[in-house]
């Protein structure tokens, strides 16, 4: 049986893309994953995710990365949208990896409506939606490894030009730095998400 992992990284940074990331295995070669040491990318260190990133491409059937650049993110954000986005685009990933079975995170508070709407969005009964699912099964968290090291680089590339930390508003060199950029220059910046409340708390104080 071919299985499917699906997780995002990025959700709740300032910066950068959303990214989401699937995997597929046939379910027999799970323990391949686990015998390598994956587990969710969250408490792994960014080093050991690179090398668990490698191994993980060389153990699947196939894999497939999908970036939400902030242009998006912000249009779906203001339509109290996101939720949607994300499940529109792990149903993306589902159905271009094809699998019998996709187990995904939920981002939703109601894992079975998210799960439903992923199903609807495939044409793919088969869709296991839960909470924390990167540290419930190893399937995604192989794919939220994929998705971390994807986002890293994204960040790493920004990070050449500027000073973001982490990207998320809990940095302090983060906020200092999207403060910095918003309320000292006139031009806009394509890879700050302008929907986010600690980017419209900065904006509102630059027009008083």
């Amino acid at each position: 049986m071919i299985i499917c992992g699906v997780d995002d990284a990025g959700r709740g940074s300032m910066v950068g893309p959303l990214v989401i990331a699937g995997v597929t295995i046939d379910k027999k070669n799970l323990k391949k994953l686990k015998s390598i040491g994956v587990q969710d990318s969250k408490k792994l260190s960014p080093k050991t995710r690179e090398i668990l990133y490698k191994k993980i491409i060389e153990i699947v059937d196939k894999y497939y990365v999908v970036r939400i650049p902030p242009k998006t993110i912000d249009s779906n954000v203001f339509k109290h949208n996101l939720n949607h986005l994300e499940a529109k685009n792990m149903a993306k990933v589902i159905k271009k990896l094809n699998p019998q079975t996709a187990y995904v995170d939920s981002c939703d508070v109601d894992y079975k409506r998210f799960g439903k709407e992923i199903s609807l969005l495939t044409s793919n009964s088969k869709i296991i939606s839960r909470h924390h699912a990167d540290s419930r099964f190893v399937v995604v968290a192989a794919a939220s490894i994929i998705a971390k090291v994807s986002r890293d680089k994204s960040i790493h590339r920004l990070k050449k030009n500027y000073d973001l930390g982490s990207g998320y508003p809990s940095d302090k060199k983060t906020v200092k730095c999207v403060k910095k950029l918003l309320l000292h220059n006139k031009q806009s910046y394509s890879f700050i998400r302008m929907s986010w409340k600690p980017v419209q708390k900065i904006i509102k104080k630059k027009l008083c």
